[in-house]
């Protein structure tokens, strides 16, 4: 389904930065291209605030990706990669989206969260009380629930050239 996308309306746009990373490397062997993928979910309409949700590691290698996203315009939060006893690693942002998200929704005409993960859809169903909800991800690797939850999907994996750094 398709909605209309006005230039007035005030956006928001919440990156699952570690799904988008994941899914590019895992379908295409490629790195995500933030900056176009701004550009789409924008659609020529009023960015309010864009965050993508990241993790640190120990070796501190991803401060030029971090770089690049602020260059994009995008805002950083960042949390510490966890390591638990026995070497199983943990790093998640869900919750912090979601609230984020619920936070800024009175103020905004249309959410768009970049990610596939299913966990998002009790938050797209309660968002969409307030606002219109949209997702950007690659539909290979989407839930099926969260496409058919919001009112806008766009799959990058129809044109995945516009949104990987080095696809030819």
């Amino acid at each position: 389904m398709t909605v209309i996308k006005q230039k007035e309306q005030r956006v928001g746009i919440f990156i699952d930065a570690q799904n988008m990373y994941h899914s590019a490397k895992n379908l295409y062997h490629r790195k995500v291209n933030f900056a176009a993928i701004m550009r789409e979910a924008l659609a020529g309409r009023k960015l309010v605030r864009a965050i993508a949700y990241v993790i640190t590691s120990d070796s501190g290698e991803e401060k030029n990706f971090f770089d690049a996203l602020i260059k994009s315009g995008i805002e950083t939060k960042t949390k510490d990669l966890q390591t638990f006893y026995g070497g199983a690693k943990k790093a998640d942002w869900d919750v912090g989206l979601a609230v984020d998200a619920i936070k800024m929704a009175p103020r905004l005409d249309a959410i768009v969260i970049i990610s596939g993960d299913g966990d998002f859809v009790p938050l797209v169903e309660y968002l969409k009380t307030m606002t219109q909800v949209e997702a950007m991800s690659f539909g290979k690797s989407t839930s099926s629930k969260l496409i058919e939850s919001v009112d806008d999907f766009i799959d990058m994996s129809l044109t995945p050239k516009k949104y990987l750094i080095g696809m030819k």
